[in-house]
């Protein structure tokens, strides 16, 4: 009997259909499924939000020339004209530009599935004609992608898979400090799909046996599923100078591991004598720290001592370095493990994303399972991933990324598949004043999300339940056939064949899909997967067979991994990719930059917003990722619908921080500053600091003029964060280095736009 099953990038799942509906079970061995799951269905048979047929802004049919793109009507098309007219635009563009003045953005969190995984069929489609301007890093952790080859000599994607695995944490680990916390939100979830949740039995399986946790975060909630969890609440944006402190406690007590340090590491001598004072006269004592961080000394000097004589693990989480110089943090946490002298043994040292997404630290095979071949991009412009707004606002433009000098490209084409600018970009006002500027915008969207809305010309795109692939995650010890288990909405289609309409205009269909079907594509994976598995020492059923029971299991999955144990074992023959060979504790070449905002070794840097120079009615605006949703993802769905306050999205204040300010749990506020507001509803804990407000993302954006001034009136919070590069090194996003001001909404509640479609003229 043939078993359906689907998968996504929070769970696997067996699905079995009602008089009704389709309903989604969690696959075994989950034991401890994803929240977000339970609202997929229904945000997915949302038909009043689904788009049913190619469309075209009314304005660019006029040629306002991009005037009225944030927010006009639309005009129902055939997919003939629609696929011709998107031909014709890009042809043009071509021509009169070159293929440079195109970019294609996308940011992969479409589906699970190798095959319908949104950014690699845009690539292919664009490098078939000829190339785009790209974008370079993600949002989740662009300063680490580009600092970790400075410092340990691997991508950030090599440091991940090699992350020393749980199951050591949980027998060896005495001490884990666990900057940023390590959050049960981004536990559920995997880039390339998921099978199982483990990080919180892991943990449990740890503290358990005696290890001792400290979670150093503005909110005790980021360790919510450890009860026994020591609290340090510390100013957001700080952790860099704690950990100085607790480098120069480490120091006092002459308990650094100098042996380990001389052997591993270089420019220990220049980093010693930062923390030491030597270079600008200030000693980071714990005196020194507890004044930028809000943590009196005493706690400090109490936490520096736990590290004497105990096994210990530094972790940090990926949101740590989403804020301005979070290079940083990153690089002090690497020092501190050196100082202790512990990395490459078994369950301690230096992490970085332990319950980010939930496959780090997994103890799996790591198989390379092939993807969608994307072609070769000709073209070489391109810009750090969260720069869209400052290259459509300055054409032209110098900046600096990576130690060089890079020119902004003139973009005439927008082409967005598979992502939501208007929910991962900060200080969304700017970018939607910025999206107005392309002569064109092209989007694939199942749904009226916030950038469908911003389009001249918008597909819509099936969803994953409404077509056939396969879930292929190196780090996942399963493969998943994600069957279809709806029929598409309307006249929807695969961004595939969408893509595949498009270049039949353009001359270049049979390149594009290389003569294969979208059935003769997930064979042709599978065959490379077989290959694959036989390399590996075992063996892939026929593909038929892997249909009907939607799941293979790899055989002898269970491998443990130690970050660094190599080289560790063997510093000369294992060498580190690096200037010195070793653990970089100072970079001559990030020296040679001579950057302001990233000098040569970790250090302090006052950050350009933060609670040290706030106002006495200024709060600091922590904007994690929410529990009931991926990103924007599912918004719509009955689960995060559940949690909304009278539609708004809700935030987190400490019930005195509510009292001061006249509020209550449940009120509806305004939160705001310079670059826009935002309206939420208020839910009340003591777990979370007095100067702080918490306000997931991920609410769909809906900007309205309320009595002239302009307010997001749904929750969203990337109204409010501040468009700034991390530093000149990695351009990262500062999502997490953000001021505002909160007072109580009085007048009469706006009602939503997004929860609605636009005004549409239907095709006769």
């Amino acid at each position: 009997m043939k078993v359906k099953r689907t998968a996504s990038h929070w769970g696997s799942y067996i699905a079995s259909t009602g008089l009704q509906n389709l309903f989604l079970a969690p696959d075994t061995p989950d034991t401890n499924p994803s929240q977000i799951g339970k609202g997929w269905v229904s945000a997915m048979q949302d038909t009043d939000l689904r788009i049913k047929r190619p469309a075209i802004r009314k304005g660019w049919l006029d040629g306002d020339q991009g005037a009225n793109r944030c927010g006009d009507e639309y005009v129902e098309t055939s997919w003939e004209e629609a696929s011709k007219l998107v031909a014709d635009e890009l042809q043009r563009v071509k021509t009169s530009y070159g293929n440079q003045a195109i970019y294609g953005g996308s940011y992969g969190w479409a589906s699970a599935g190798r095959f319908h995984h949104a950014q690699s069929q845009l690539k292919r489609f664009l490098n078939c004609f000829g190339g785009y301007t790209s974008s370079r890093n993600t949002y989740s952790h662009a300063a680490a992608e580009v600092l970790l080859p400075h410092i340990v000599g691997m991508s950030n994607k090599l440091f991940q898979d090699n992350m020393t695995s749980w199951p050591l944490i949980a027998e060896h680990c005495e001490l884990l400090l666990a900057f940023g916390g390590i959050s049960t939100n981004t536990a559920q979830i995997a880039s390339s799909g998921t099978s199982i949740h483990e990080v919180g039995y892991w943990l449990n399986a740890a503290t358990a046996r005696g290890m001792e946790v400290v979670n150093i975060s503005p909110q005790k909630s980021d360790m919510s599923s450890i009860k026994s969890t020591q609290w340090l609440s510390i100013r957001p944006g700080t952790d860099t100078a704690l950990m100085l402190a607790l480098a120069y406690e480490i120091l006092q007590s002459n308990a650094q591991d100098e042996s380990f340090l001389s052997r591993y590491t270089s420019g220990w001598p220049q980093l010693r004598a930062y923390i030491a004072g030597e270079v600008d006269g200030i000693a980071k004592t714990p005196e020194w720290a507890a004044d930028i961080c809000a943590v009196s000394s005493d706690k400090i000097y109490t936490l520096g001592k736990k590290f004497i004589g105990k096994r210990v693990m530094i972790a940090l989480n990926w949101g740590v370095q989403r804020a301005d110089h979070g290079e940083q943090p990153i690089w002090m946490g690497l020092a501190l493990a050196s100082m202790l002298g512990q990395i490459g043994q078994p369950g301690t040292g230096f992490g970085f994303g332990y319950g980010s997404t939930t496959p780090v630290g997994r103890p799996a095979q790591l198989i390379p399972w092939p993807s969608l071949p994307q072609g070769n991009n000709p073209v070489k412009d391109f810009i750090p991933v969260s720069h869209i707004t400052k290259m459509l606002e300055n054409p032209g433009g110098h900046y600096k990324f990576a130690g060089r000098n890079h020119i902004y490209p003139d973009i005439r084409l927008v082409y967005w598949v598979g992502g939501n600018p208007f929910h991962h970009q900060q200080d969304l006002s700017r970018l939607e004043r910025a999206w107005t500027k392309p002569d064109t915008v092209i989007v694939h969207d199942h749904s009226w999300t916030a950038t469908a809305r911003r389009a001249d010309i918008i597909f819509p795109s099936s969803c994953a339940l409404e077509r056939n692939d396969i879930m292929m995650n190196r780090r996942d010890p399963a493969l998943i056939y994600m069957s279809k288990l709806m029929e598409p909405c309307g006249e929807a289609l695969s961004d595939h064949q969408i893509f595949k309409h498009i270049a039949r205009h353009l001359g270049f269909a049979d390149s594009f899909t290389d003569n294969k079907s979208e059935k003769d594509w997930l064979r042709w994976l599978w065959l490379q997967s077989k290959n694959i598995a036989d390399s590996a020492g075992f063996t892939l059923p026929d593909f038929d067979d892997f249909v009907a029971t939607g799941k293979f299991e790899t055989p002898d999955a269970y491998e443990t991994r130690v970050q660094m144990r190599d080289f560790i074992n063997n510093p000369v023959g294992a060498a580190l990719n690096t200037q010195s060979g070793k653990i970089m504790l100072y970079s001559e070449a990030i020296a040679a930059m001579d950057l302001s905002n990233c000098p040569g070794h970790p250090t302090w840097l006052t950050p350009i917003e933060w609670l040290g120079c706030a106002k006495p009615d200024q709060l600091h605006l922590i904007s994690g990722q929410p529990h009931a949703r991926l990103h924007s993802q599912l918004d719509n769905g009955c689960e995060a619908q559940s949690l909304k306050i009278k539609g708004r999205e809700p935030c987190v204040l400490h019930p005195e921080t509510a009292s001061r300010f006249g509020i209550r749990d449940g009120d509806i506020i305004k939160i705001f500053n310079q670059r826009g507001a935002c309206l939420s509803g208020v839910t009340l804990t003591d777990q979370i600091r007095q100067d702080c407000i918490a306000l997931t993302t991920g609410a769909w954006f809906d900007p309205q003029n309320i009595d002239g001034e302009q307010i997001e009136v749904h929750g969203n919070p990337n109204v409010l964060t501040l468009d700034k590069g991390t530093s000149d090194l990695a351009q990262g996003s500062t999502a997490h280095t953000t001021l505002v001001k909160i007072q109580k909404w009085v007048g009469k509640l706006p009602e939503l736009t997004i929860s609605k479609p636009p005004k549409i003229t239907p095709m006769i």
